[in-house]
């Protein structure tokens, strides 16, 4: 099996060891598609490892097809074309992965399509609906509202009547939000947000994967009972907490990662989408937002042009180039 490799921080497409057969609740899945995150940017720099037992190989999330079963899977089939949610293991021709995180495709959708669905339609889910207990009426605040997570969350915001408040990078960018549906937005070089957002009503539950340079900030537009949901820090880890502001707006700060969640955890959750994002995708109501696709030999340059924050939505790694 060929998979990639990290040599200091350096991507290469290696021959590895072949995998194990798969459990008695596991499938192997030949690999089509792997989707790209930032999770990934920050595994090679040493400060995301996987979960104990988790493969070390980069990748969250891929398309394919089942070419093995263990004894216990019920409702898929060998030959089927799946996507999958994988705690690690996606940069490969081949991986093994819990039935619990295993989807079939919406139907008249692709291999190459489905692979930009499970990481963040289920990121975003998880964090709007489940963490962040959007309620009817709520307004929303999505910081990198161009990434893949934050395009998929204008769009959820958007089907579900959440009015939404982005932050993000260009011009550019802020155009292509609102073009999903996001309701306004503001260019972070421009300075702070706080006036914009304060001005357009506040927020009630605030999506941030910035952290701690956000936070001041943060606290200063959520609104009464506001949720403020952390799901990363490419702002910094340390900041300062105005404890006062929290108790007396009953503000709630909630950490969030979907990656260490359990099989069971992560099935709850695909669920969820099965039942409420599936449809929508199949009447064109939401969409995955695809940027580009590189070869997976060419997945340096692909991971360079992901930190170089110029995509909108999801970066994509060819790996059989099937459907």
């Amino acid at each position: 099996m060929y998979a990639i490799t990290l040599d200091d921080q350096a991507l290469a497409w290696k021959e590895q060891p072949p995998l194990p057969s798969p459990g008695a609740d596991e499938v192997r899945i030949k690999v089509a598609w792997a989707g790209m995150n930032r999770a990934d940017l920050m595994q090679r720099a040493g400060q995301y490892p996987p979960p104990p037992g988790a493969s070390e190989i980069l990748g969250l999330e891929v398309s394919g097809t089942i070419v093995e079963k263990g004894a216990r899977v019920e409702g898929f089939d060998t030959g089927q074309h799946v996507c999958a949610l994988l705690a690690g293991g996606g940069y490969a021709e081949e991986v093994i992965v819990h039935q619990a995180q295993v989807l079939s495709l919406p139907k008249g959708y692709g291999l190459r399509e489905a692979a930009a669905l499970p990481e963040v339609f289920a990121t975003a889910w998880l964090n709007l609906f489940m963490e962040g207990a959007l309620r009817q009426g709520d307004r929303v605040l999505l910081h990198a509202g161009a990434s893949g997570v934050g395009t998929t969350a204008i769009q959820l915001c958007r089907a579900f009547s959440h009015p939404c408040f982005v932050t993000v990078g260009n011009d550019d960018k802020l155009q292509q939000c609102l073009s999903l549906g996001a309701d306004a937005g503001w260019n972070r070089h421009q300075g702070s947000f706080v006036e914009a957002v304060k001005n357009w009503g506040g927020a009630d539950m605030i999506l941030d994967p910035v952290g701690a340079s956000y936070l001041a900030d943060n606290q200063q537009v959520l609104n009464m009972d506001g949720r403020l949901v952390l799901i990363g820090l490419m702002g910094g880890r340390a900041a300062e907490l105005d404890m006062g502001r929290m108790l007396m707006k009953r503000q709630r700060l909630i950490g969030s990662t979907l990656r260490s969640k359990t099989p069971q955890a992560k099935g709850a959750i695909l669920d969820a989408l099965h039942a409420h994002v599936w449809p929508r995708l199949v009447r064109g109501e939401l969409r995955p937002l695809i940027d580009r696709d590189w070869p997976i030999q060419d997945a340096q340059q692909a991971m360079d042009y992901l930190e170089s924050n110029a995509s909108i939505g999801k970066v994509l790694l060819s790996v059989s180039g099937e459907g």
